[in-house]
């Protein structure tokens, strides 16, 4: 037919406008919280253009985002790994002095991954890793109250009147600190607690002045560390992914 032109992809199907700092996060850059903070810092480019408002639409096909001159892009594929971490590992995947960290384990993986749940160098345990921003916003949000479950093996005794104070509360410099379950096991004490305080487990038995001298996180949400050896990971199921 005379006159007609034919349509672009882009013309005929136009994408959905997504939040800037979520196209971020979905793309493995950090968690929205973190890309957020990118925006305001002015490292954002969107077409060549430096972006600083919070709340900014783009169109995820047919923009180009930067990130620090780089170009990001979305992830097709999604990861989502529960790791053991072993003690003396930071919960990081670098560190300026040098010292051990995610990166001996997780370096070479081909996307950028960020971690759900921090564990002190000290520490060991579950920790999940993922690409998917979005979904690790919403997994560490404190409005969403995800369940921490630790084992705790102190110098000393737990004593009947110390399992009594946990149950209590304890009052720390930063509020009171009460665990949502405590359970006697064996020589370990586990803990439940839902908020995600810098070593507030570590801190409530300094304060019952019997330290810590192993600390072992065994389950976030429905989670499990099992029997998973220290410094291995395995994929999250699909039914782990939505449950937490």
């Amino acid at each position: 037919m005379s006159g007609s032109r034919k349509i672009s992809n882009k013309e005929e199907k136009g994408s959905e406008l997504v939040r800037l700092q979520k196209f971020m996060a979905d793309c493995g850059v950090a968690s929205r919280r973190a890309c957020e903070e990118i925006i305001l810092a002015g490292r954002v480019q969107v077409d060549g253009r430096t972006v600083r408002i919070l709340g900014t639409k783009i169109d995820p096909i047919n923009n180009k985002v930067q990130v620090d001159g780089e170009l990001i892009n979305s992830k097709t594929t999604k990861t989502y790994l529960a790791f053991h971490k072993p003690k003396g590992i930071l919960s990081t995947m670098s560190d300026p002095e040098g010292r051990a960290s995610l990166a001996e384990f997780f370096g070479d993986w081909p996307d950028r991954l960020f971690h759900v749940g921090r564990l002190d160098k000290e520490s060991e345990g579950l920790i999940i890793l993922t690409n998917d921003g979005g979904w690790a916003h919403e997994a560490t949000h404190p409005s969403f109250g995800v369940r921490k479950t630790y084992l705790v093996l102190c110098e000393k005794e737990v004593t009947s009147s110390m399992i009594e104070s946990l149950k209590k509360g304890v009052e720390l410099e930063d509020g009171l600190a009460k665990p949502l379950e405590v359970h006697r096991r064996g020589a370990w004490v586990e803990l439940v607690i839902h908020e995600g305080r810098n070593q507030i487990v570590r801190r409530i038995f300094e304060e019952l002045g019997n330290p810590v001298v192993r600390l072992v996180r065994t389950a976030i949400g429905s989670i499990k560390l099992g029997e998973l050896p220290a410094g291995r990971w395995r994929a999250l199921n699909p039914q782990e992914i939505v449950n937490l």
